[in-house]
């Protein structure tokens, strides 16, 4: 017996239509071996004839026969579910699943009624109203058993009341679903939809989808030296190509058209099964979904009297009668709405399909190497979470230059640290340079050649190559951006978005549920105060009719004249406003809280009586202040994520896209200070401020400021950003998006173990497609997804003057982050929404600030965080020799120990073995043997004006080198422009050649009737009335 046969007679016993599995069964007998052939007939007489034989001695209940036929089900080695794709298919096993509502169907507690399956036809439709009002409590209606079904909780048969309403609508707007709430997951019904071939073409037109036509043309390729570099370039990049077609390179291309019913013989729809696919059909049904709308609720006024009063159902009732399917899932009318992945991933007997092959050439750890198969991934999950990926890709492969560079930075840094001059000088103990307390009473002095070690490890990233590493990544920075925006014109031709606008996409830019529910609640009080307003002004009987029209007429589309203004949103704008100045705030109070910790523990490990501890103190006390900051910032990371989201809710944006972009904005900011606060600390505050021996300024009249080593600030700043960096990314990034999933996933399956019933024939039967999907994670949009590549992109730019390795180590993570995401996406979540879309959007315009916001900051640490300018002006204006011997003594300014103020003496002055008379701290100022001691002196300004010169120069040179790439890099690449170019003449040229067709078949038929009329003319009007043009004679 074939597939389609079992299946359809599996879907006639299931129908719960007759009383009796028997009779079913024969009927379903007859008419499923008539739909057969011939041929197909006679091969089933035999099985048929046995089928006859076993049904003809049952006469029992559905849930009996269900158990009886089974095994005569597998006694054929037929599995009904799997032959009809498990549940990608509706049960004749030809309608394609395109998409999923998902509901939690209330049934009265004494009810007896069992699940079943309900499959909505032409008839259901006529016999939806009837059904209804039986189902209405207080009318009488009959249960399953016979006896009076139980009254429901009002606002469960409110929900079920707008589900059937809702799933009317689907119905008349066209679209066939199916109903399934015999499922493996107890308490949780399915509505399966499918888009027939009519409906799936209206909606095409309307959206202005791009299809293929039958016209193909070839696409100009290279010439010369350039194709033969290109085919060497193949050959040499094959092994890390992924192994799918549409990654290969193609020599022609299809011309695409949007789509019209009156011009489908442009089109090659040979196969209409697949000319859409299942990513655009999806598409086109949640369109219908949002557009779709449910106009009444159950309990209207007049109806219920008792339950109106209730403030929560009659706001449901006045959401449902504006929108459609996100305000029924916001409302809580439906839990869940999807489209279905194409099948398995993973399995010996799955069937390949689009998902299997993403997992096998892109979700897979083993294929890190190789190219993404951008092309599919678009196929598969639309537009807009292509573009992310492509995005992504672009980038990580940028980040591999940048990374050979830093690494050669870094080795010059290895290499030349024993000839640096100014560490030689610290490190050597001859010079017996003794340095003032860094914290009051309990630090005593200390020898500059105990920060030997910092010294050196300073020259690792402060060095002259730093300077050329600065440039080269600001210049790296807008080479990236146009190198994405060629990209991005690529994949625009490729996949046929080159005329694709955003005023396209307005067509279908439905309001939010909640900017409609604000509207039509501003609605409702302006309609109330009219009424308050006519009821007190006495009215002419004459009028009353007349104002009675007017008010019906006005109030027809009174919600559609109300719109939210700056007025109805101040209250959300203000709480935006201190709700984002009280979060920095925050974050600057947890800064202050670590730099009072610094000190503090400074402070008492110093009193620690072990030497090796108070050697160590500056390292003991960054690496901890350094972890407390990380653990800080991802805690507030997500708490700011919500924060946002909250914020942009209050909002109340009209559209989705308006939406995303204040969420953006918001998230970002938060986040961009949160991350980076703590390293704009140490690279330009910290020992900014501190004051001087004598006259230190004071935390809280408590806490000294603390200072940079004697080596500067620099090398805090790398260790600050390297940790904050990693942390983040294998922390937050990494181990929260493996471990969270799979904890919630984890969590749903213990949930829904729980709350299956305990029949094995429920946990034997295999889960259908919708099922297994539902078990999934949500889909939550690419918003976290890009927030921690933008940080990234600002950890390798913003500060890579301090941490030349921060591409290399953010190349390892976007490698790793590629199969991540890619894993998650085909494996952990639930299929997304296809989203048309011609670039990333407001992410551009971030990375482009932050690119110019590093140029700034690039130069700022080069001229006042590392000590690149004093060595400069030291070298040409204060050496004696033309070299940089005394240049350590040079920054160093000297104080007379007598001066200390009462009480900020070190308790211990003879710690070091003698007594110490004059100590050195790092400060341009002038001796105590000085007339003005103390005082800032003239080499200190001397520092400062080349510092403020060099930014100066260096931001300008910078600017003026990345704007000119952006000048120089075309945006539209020339072979794109030539083949878009192309398919404008080819369209006009088909559309001429159809307009000529036309024309000359036109001129035909006028011929024809010309020479019909020639007889006429010549002979009469008698000749023509004789002839056997005309049969009937004379009228």
């Amino acid at each position: 017996m074939s597939a389609n046969t079992v299946c359809l007679l599996w879907a006639r016993l299931r129908e719960p239509t007759a009383n009796e599995t028997g009779e079913r069964a024969h009927l379903g007998l007859e008419e499923v071996l008539m739909e057969g052939g011939p041929g197909q007939r006679q091969r089933d007489t035999s099985v048929a004839a046995g089928l006859r034989l076993r049904i003809s001695s049952l006469n029992f209940h559905d849930s009996v026969g269900s158990v009886l036929f089974l095994p005569l089900l597998n006694s054929l080695s037929v599995d009904p579910d799997a032959e009809c794709k498990h549940g990608l298919y509706f049960r004749d096993g030809r309608r394609k699943v395109d998409y999923i509502l998902v509901y939690h169907p209330k049934r009265p507690s004494g009810s007896r009624t069992l699940a079943r399956r309900v499959q909505h036809s032409d008839a259901a439709l006529a016999a939806r109203g009837a059904r209804q009002d039986q189902l209405l409590p207080g009318k009488g209606s009959v249960g399953a058993a016979g006896g009076p079904e139980p009254l429901m909780d009002y606002h469960e048969d409110d929900k079920r009341f707008r589900r059937e309403e809702y799933e009317g609508n689907l119905l008349e707007s066209g679209l066939e679903l199916e109903r399934d709430e015999d499922t493996k997951i107890h308490g949780v019904g399915f509505v399966k939809i499918h888009a027939p071939w009519n409906v799936l073409c209206r909606e095409a037109e309307f959206l202005k989808l791009k299809m293929p036509t039958k016209k193909l043309y070839h696409i100009n390729e290279t010439r010369g030296l350039l194709k033969k570099i290109n085919s060497v370039l193949q050959k040499i990049t094959d092994p890390i190509q992924p192994k799918v077609a549409e990654h290969r390179p193609q020599t022609t291309k299809r011309l695409s058209y949007p789509f019209s019913r009156e011009k489908q013989h442009l089109f090659d729809l040979s196969d209409k099964d697949s000319f859409f696919d299942s990513k655009t059909r999806s598409t086109i049904v949640y369109e219908i979904l949002k557009r779709t709308t449910c106009t009444k609720a159950k309990y209207s006024m007049g109806q219920g009297e008792g339950r109106k009063k209730d403030s929560a159902l009659l706001n449901k009732r006045r959401k449902c009668s504006k929108y459609g399917i996100t305000s029924l899932l916001a409302n809580g009318v439906y839990s869940a709405a999807y489209p279905l992945h194409d099948g398995d991933y993973e399995g010996e007997n799955v069937d390949f399909n689009d998902r299997k092959l993403l997992y096998q050439e892109w979700a897979s750890y083993g294929v890190f190497y190789k190219y993404q198969p951008i092309d599919l991934v678009r196929k598969y999950f639309g537009e807009k979470i292509g573009l992310y990926f492509a995005w992504l890709g672009v980038y990580t492969q940028m980040l591999i230059p940048a990374s050979m560079v830093g690494i050669i930075v870094f080795l010059y840094g290895c290499a030349t640290v024993d000839e640096n001059i100014p560490s030689m000088e610290m490190c050597d103990q001859r010079h017996n340079i003794t340095m003032c307390p860094l914290c009051d009473k309990t630090c005593s002095y200390w020898k500059m050649s105990s920060a030997c070690a910092t010294a050196r490890a300073s020259h690792l990233f402060d060095n002259p190559a730093t300077v050329f590493f600065s440039v080269f990544m600001a210049l790296w920075a807008a080479t990236f951006m146009e190198h994405w925006k060629r990209k991005q014109m690529r994949l625009r031709y490729h996949w046929d978005l080159t005329g694709f606008e955003e005023e396209e996409e307005a067509v279908k830019d439905h309001p939010r549920a909640e900017y409609e529910a604000r509207v039509l609640e501003k609605s409702l009080r302006k309609e109330s105060k009219n009424k308050e307003k006519r009821r007190h002004i006495p009215e002419e009987s004459t009028n009353k009719w007349r104002q009675r029209v007017k008010t019906a007429m006005a109030g027809v589309k009174l919600t559609d004249k109300v719109k939210l203004t700056w007025r109805d949103r101040f209250p959300a704008y203000f709480t935006n406003l201190v709700s984002i100045v009280f979060m920095i705030a925050v974050t600057f109070a947890i800064v202050l809280g670590v730099i009072i910790y610094r000190i503090s523990t400074a402070a008492a490990l110093a009193m620690n009586s072990s030497p090796s501890v108070r050697s160590n103190i500056r390292v003991t006390v960054t690496a901890t202040a350094v972890i407390i900051n990380l653990v800080v910032i991802i805690l507030l990371d997500e708490v700011y994520g919500c924060i946002a989201r909250w914020l942009t809710k209050i909002e109340v944006p009209k559209t989705e896209k308006s939406f995303e972009e204040r969420l953006i904005f918001k998230a970002f900011l938060l986040k961009f200070v949160n991350s980076y606060t703590p390293i704009f600390y140490v690279a330009f505050f910290k020992g900014r401020f501190v004051g001087r021996p004598g006259d230190y300024v004071y935390i809280f009249r408590s806490f000294r400021m603390e200072e940079c080593a004697p080596g500067g600030c620099l090398m805090e700043l790398c260790i600050q950003l390297s940790i904050i960096m990693l942390g983040k990314q294998l922390i937050q990034n990494n181990l929260f998006e493996i471990g969270i999933p799979k904890m919630k996933k984890f969590i749903r399956y213990l949930r829904l173990r729980r709350q299956s019933p305990s029949d094995h024939d429920e946990f034997v039967k295999r889960k259908q497609r919708y099922e297994v999907d539902y078990t999934l994670e949500p889909f939550a949009g690419l918003t976290p997804e890009y927030m921690e590549m933008i940080i990234q992109f600002g950890f390798v730019t913003l500060f890579v003057a301090s941490f030349p390795l921060a591409p290399l180590f953010a190349l390892l993570n976007n490698i790793i982050e590629i199969r991540l995401d890619a894993k998650k996406f085909v494996t952990e979540l639930r299929r997304p929404v296809a989203v048309r879309a011609k670039d990333i959007g407001i992410w551009y315009n971030i990375l482009r600030g932050v690119g110019k916001l590093a140029v700034i900051i690039n130069a700022f640490v080069i001229s006042f965080t590392s000590d690149f300018i004093p060595r400069l002006v030291y070298l040409y204006m204060y050496s004696e020799s033309g070299t940089m011997h005394g240049f350590v003594n040079h920054t160093l300014s000297s104080f007379n120990v007598s001066d200390f103020q009462n009480g900020t003496a070190p308790n211990d002055p003879l710690d070091l073995g003698y007594e110490v008379q004059i100590c050195r701290y790092k400060d341009y100022r002038e001796p105590p043997w000085s007339e003005h001691k103390y005082d800032i002196s003239k080499d200190f300004w001397a520092v400062l004006a080349a510092r403020l010169a060099f930014v100066i120069v260096f931001q300008n040179l910078v600017m003026f080198m990345s704007d000119f790439v952006d000048w120089v890099i075309p945006d539209i690449p020339k072979d794109i422009s030539q083949q878009v170019h192309k398919e404008k003449v080819l369209m006009v040229e088909l559309f001429m050649r159809e307009e000529q067709g036309k024309q000359q078949l036109l001129d035909t038929w006028m011929e024809k009737d010309r020479k019909k009329d020639e007889p006429c003319n010549n002979h009469g009007p008698k000749a023509c009335l004789d002839s056997p043009e005309y049969p009937g004679g004379a009228l």
